[in-house]
This record gives structure tokens, sequence and C-alpha cells, in this order.
């Protein structure tokens, strides 16, 4: 895929193309809370390329009724080039409402982030301003019949097509 295509997908997705659920309206109402990373707050090295560079422990809770999966999104909306896709993780099972530190829990998969890569990219910001890091949790309303390794691009536009609702936790860093 194309760096302008992968661009205009994740500039699109916000990820805001993942609002249009199934139904044509996704609620924004999923609270995304982390014990390691506070919201606005910076993000801590451990999970940087300047330290241990995995992935952070997530939790959520307010989940609509319907919910048959969870996918799980980390984005850079301010990179150079355009937004990035850090990590991409669906196939979550919505009565675990928790993604431990540096973890896929079986049955999940990972799509391929902006790197082609099917793992967690850690933040990296290669200027000296700070960035704007997003931490987004999608309900949907089915499983995603994706593989491991799916491509972004197809990985976004499934769940597009399967949210119910979303929640973020924004937070920094530079």
């Amino acid at each position: 895929m194309s760096s302008g295509l992968l661009a205009l997908i994740v500039a699109t997705t916000g990820c805001d193309i993942l609002m249009s659920g199934s139904n044509g309206e996704a609620a924004d109402n999923i609270t995304v809370t982390s014990p390691m990373i506070l919201a606005g707050e910076t993000i801590p090295e451990r999970y940087t390329c300047k330290g241990e560079g995995v992935s952070p422990p997530l939790s959520w809770s307010g989940l609509p009724d319907g919910v048959e999966s969870i996918a799980v999104l980390i984005d850079d909306p301010e990179a150079v080039g355009g937004a990035t896709v850090h990590w991409l993780v669906y196939g979550l099972d919505p009565a675990n409402p928790e993604l431990a530190e540096g973890s896929v829990p079986q049955p999940a998969r990972q799509a391929r982030n902006v790197s082609g890569e099917a793992n967690y990219a850690a933040p990296c910001p290669v200027d000296d301003h700070e960035h704007e890091y997003r931490f987004t949790v999608y309900a949907l309303d089915s499983e995603l019949d994706l593989p491991e390794a799916a491509p972004l691009d197809e990985a976004l536009r499934a769940i597009a097509a399967h949210t119910l609702a979303r929640g973020r936790l924004v937070a920094t860093g530079g």
C-alpha cells in the first residue's frame, strides 16, 4: 500500500473513519484508562523507543450491549509524513476488559502497523515537538474475519464496518 493511501486512511480514521459503525452511528462512551498512562500527561519512557518499547496496559468500561469483539488502536495523528498507527489489535474478548502490558491475549490478532509489521511499534518521534498519542478502544458487533498480520487498510475498514462504540485515552510524548 502506498504511504499516501495509508495517510489518507489513517487521517480519515482519526482514526475517524472508524466512527461510522454498522448502524451509521457510533457512541463515544467507552472509558479507557491505564494504570501507567494518565490522560493529557507524557507517556512513560518504558512504552517508547527510548525505553523498553513494550505495549502499555489498558483497561476499558462502559461497553454497550451487543459487543462481540474489541479492537485497540494506538496512533499518532501528528507524526511527520501523516498519521502513524503504532499498533492495532483485534479479536479481543469483550468479557476481559483489559490488555496487560506487553501482551496480546489469545485469540486476539495484530494487524500490520504503519511499518508493515504485526507488532507494537513503540512511539519514537523524529522531530522535537510534543506529539499526541491516542489509545482507542472499539466495541465491535462481530468478530472480524481477518488473519494475523492483516493489512492495515483492510483491518481499519473492517473495524469501521462493525463499530458500535469507542473510547479514547490521549497522552503526549516527544
